[in-house]
């Protein structure tokens, strides 16, 4: 029997989890947990796109100081564990996997999101050109994040003890498959890999090797406590989102690929390009075909998850030229089903773009099916 090339339908085993297709919802911040307390309104959202192979929630802040955004979830406090519980308790009946992703905004915070009113935390006191959603007077309101301050060396293990104790959290208690560490789009992990956002003199910054320390650290903590084989991990190696930026980013990013093979990771989920934005970037090329060589010669065998505008045509080209799995972000927003959709090349609904951050169902989960 000739050998079958795999397609985006086809079940997978990735880590831990065995997966009926190929198709993941991208993690998708929608600002409709006040207080940072799931919603009931947020079971149904994700039980209607429960087909999806793998659904990654929206980004969820492992501690208060992790929070950059009004409205977004968290993982700290026992009242969003139990919120979350719903959650998973709901995709799991419709017979989907779910895994939480572990947010720490660094800079890309306000001073009225942090704990008593303090200063957003970063690598260096460098201010970033981005843009936070903050309540004012009632209404969701896009403002310009704070001027952080410069975390101490010493303060570094309790954030790296917050991602651990976050990941136990959502596994035994919230009822989630895994994690995926947010390590990309211009947030703390990603703000210490980015000479942009770090210029430390410290073992955490300056070389490759120190930049890259903390996100090392983090990914060891977690998959001791969890599993490697239930965590993933999320880069974006040149992204300008949130102002992020290196001026050399392949071989910071082949090393951080090599040094992630020996954890045994569930997936490495890369967005290629600018994140909701253009694959290409001709100001900041970058080779992710030598990316994934890199991670698969350094005994790298988690699945390849590759992510950023794409169409169901190139979908299914990049399962046929080495992907495993292929995430959808906007696209979920208005087609729950888009697993049938694209197994049936249906058309795609549009998203209502003033309903995507904040709000109530509309524009959540009032978008029908394509039947």
């Amino acid at each position: 029997m000739p050998h079958r090339t795999a397609t985006l339908f086809d079940p997978i085993n990735v880590g831990a989890w065995q997966l009926a297709n190929r198709i993941v919802m991208a993690p998708i911040t929608r600002n409709r947990a006040p207080d940072a307390i799931p919603t009931p309104l947020m079971v149904q959202y994700y039980v209607q796109r429960a087909t999806a192979g793998l659904i990654i929630s929206e980004a969820t802040a492992i501690s208060q100081q992790g929070q950059g955004y009004a409205h977004v979830p968290g993982l700290y406090a026992t009242s969003q564990l139990e919120g979350w519980k719903l959650v998973t308790h709901g995709v799991h009946a419709a017979g989907g996997k779910i895994v939480v992703q572990l947010w720490h905004v660094g800079r890309i915070s306000h001073p009225s999101l942090q704990p008593g009113g303090g200063l957003p935390v970063a690598p260096s006191a460098i201010a970033a050109q981005a843009k936070t959603l903050i309540i004012q007077d009632g209404v969701p309101t896009f403002v310009d994040t704070a001027a952080p301050r410069a975390l101490l060396a010493s303060e570094l293990p309790g954030i790296v003890h917050s991602y651990q104790t976050a990941a136990c959290n959502a596994v035994e208690t919230a009822g989630f498959d895994g994690v995926e560490i947010h390590a990309a789009n211009g947030y703390l992990l990603d703000q210490f890999l980015k000479k942009g956002s770090n210029q430390r003199h410290d073992d955490f910054g300056g070389s490759i090797e120190n930049r890259a320390r903390l996100l090392l650290e983090v990914v060891q903590a977690v998959t001791q406590s969890i599993g490697g084989d239930r965590t993933g991990i999320r880069l974006s190696p040149v992204t300008p989102s949130n102002d992020a930026f290196d001026p050399d980013p392949q071989p910071l990013f082949d090393y951080v690929v090599r040094e992630l093979a020996a954890f045994g990771l569930a997936y490495i989920h890369i967005v290629e390009g600018a994140t909701g934005g253009a694959r290409e970037l001709p100001d900041r090329p970058f080779d992710y075909v030598g990316l994934r060589r890199a991670y698969r010669a350094a005994g790298g065998k988690g699945a390849w998850m590759v992510n950023n505008s794409l169409t169901r045509d190139l979908a299914l080209q990049c399962v046929q030229t080495g992907a495993d799995l292929v995430a959808f972000g906007r696209p979920f927003i208005s087609n729950p089903d888009l697993v049938e959709r694209l197994r049936n090349n249906w058309p795609w609904a549009e998203g209502d773009r003033s309903t995507y951050y904040g709000g109530t169902e509309l524009g959540y989960t009032d978008y029908p099916t394509f039947r």
